[in-house]
């Protein structure tokens, strides 16, 4: 009972928060309470009977999560998870409260969080996950994380804390050099995509650094075809067809961890038949290809969090998508890190806007993308964008950095926060 007095104050301070801003101030119970009891964390997420799954790195985080949880769920497993805007500490303590007891205990099977390579780092020590899952090591907030190798070594140390496997991206360079690290009673399950499907995506996959190997058949979960929102993987139970939540490359990489992940943690247990259904099943995660009817009309949102997935989600759109909005926010401190993305094949945009419209619109002019109006505004700019008539091809699409997401679900009245917690 040590925790309950911060409990009950985390508690209060989550229902003031929520009075004074609906919707938002969801971070603070946690900043406080872990200020008032800095245990409570590793001691909540250390007490699962079947343990603790960690997924972290990069990109792919959310998506990766959230599958993963699909297919323990689909197994009869009970679990608690976060929603993949609370994947740093103060997040991760305020999802706990939402479910914790007064003993700072929550009921269920085991834990499957999302967590933030930089603030995962810092929790390590104090954590004692049975399997971590490592989906890439990308050129990602140079605000943060100055170099790859720095991220490299922040996975090193939350990987370094399991107790059973940890889950490799073979085809991630630092990532294959990590798995050489690890003590030798660690279980090592791998997965990555074939040469072909590596071909299709000349630009790579994003990683800082690809490996020059391939897996092979019965290395571990291979990715072996993508077309559109469907892939072809090969696993050690046999080949599978599964169904993506949005179109990409990344997404097929995101199902092969998120089933070599619940292949880590069920063991002999695992059954690829319902877990296939189960990764098929899923929606896209937040913006990430989401679809959804907004005023009557269909709008696709696709989230960009560095330059690697602005790269992967351009080249995945549609062709010839008639209608595009590019807002960019307060998030993106310095313009040009978006710079080494190649914008040409968007070909048009609409509206440019958020508040780095005009650094995004020149960017965009220079990869000699049309760009019709520079509206930073983004509720004028929204509006008069859904006012439009529909597209003959495609559907709207509005490409947004983490804070124009934010604002736009806001101004739009979309829930912001879908994900179940138990």
């Amino acid at each position: 009972m040590r925790y309950a007095p911060a409990i009950l104050i985390g508690r209060v301070v989550r229902r003031v928060a929520r009075w004074r801003k609906p919707g938002g101030g969801s971070a603070i119970p946690g900043l406080i309470v872990n200020r008032i009891a800095p245990g409570f964390l590793a001691s909540t997420l250390n007490s699962f009977p079947e343990g603790l799954v960690i997924v972290t790195g990069s990109s792919g985080k959310s998506t990766t999560t959230k599958m993963l949880v699909a297919v323990l769920r689909a197994n009869g497993k009970k679990v608690f998870t976060n929603p993949s805007t609370a994947n740093i500490s103060q997040g991760l303590t305020s999802a706990l409260l939402e479910q914790a007891d007064l003993t700072g205990r929550i009921p269920g099977d085991l834990a499957v969080l999302e967590m933030d390579e930089g603030h995962g780092a810092l929790v390590a020590a104090t954590l004692r996950p049975r399997v971590v899952a490592l989906t890439n090591v990308m050129v990602d907030q140079i605000d943060r994380f100055h170099d790859s190798q720095m991220v490299a070594a922040m996975l090193g140390r939350i990987a370094s804390r399991a107790t059973q496997a940890v889950v490799i991206n073979a085809d991630d360079e630092y990532l294959s050099r990590l798995a050489g690290t690890l003590a030798p009673a660690i279980q090592v399950e791998r997965y990555g995509v074939t040469a072909e499907v590596l071909a299709e995506n000349p630009r790579g996959l994003g990683y800082a650094q690809t490996s020059s190997r391939r897996l092979v058949s019965g290395e571990g979960i291979v990715v072996t075809q993508v077309n559109g929102r469907h892939a072809e993987l090969e696993l050690p139970e046999g080949r599978a067809t599964v169904e993506l939540p949005a179109r990409g490359t990344h997404y097929a990489v995101d199902a092969a961890t998120a089933l070599a992940t619940a292949r880590a943690v069920l063991g002999d247990a695992f059954d690829l038949q319902s877990a296939v259904k189960a990764v098929s099943a899923i929606p896209p995660v937040f913006g990430r290809g989401e679809i959804a009817t907004v005023q009557g009309k269909r709008v696709e949102f696709v989230l960009v969090q560095n330059p690697a997935s602005f790269q992967l989600n351009v080249d995945s759109l549609e062709p010839d998508t008639e209608q595009v909005l590019v807002a960019v926010g307060s998030d993106v401190r310095d313009p040009s890190y978006f710079w080494p993305v190649d914008t040409s094949g968007i070909g048009r945009v609409l509206i440019a806007s958020g508040s780095k419209a005009h650094d995004i619109a020149l960017q965009l002019a220079y990869d000699d993308v049309t760009v019709e109006r520079i509206e930073p505004d983004l509720g004028l700019a929204l509006d008069d964008f859904l006012a439009l008539p529909d597209p003959a091809r495609g559907l709207k699409t509005i490409i947004f950095s983490a804070d124009s997401m934010r604002r736009t679900r806001a101004h739009l009245g979309l829930a912001t926060n879908s994900e179940e917690l138990a």
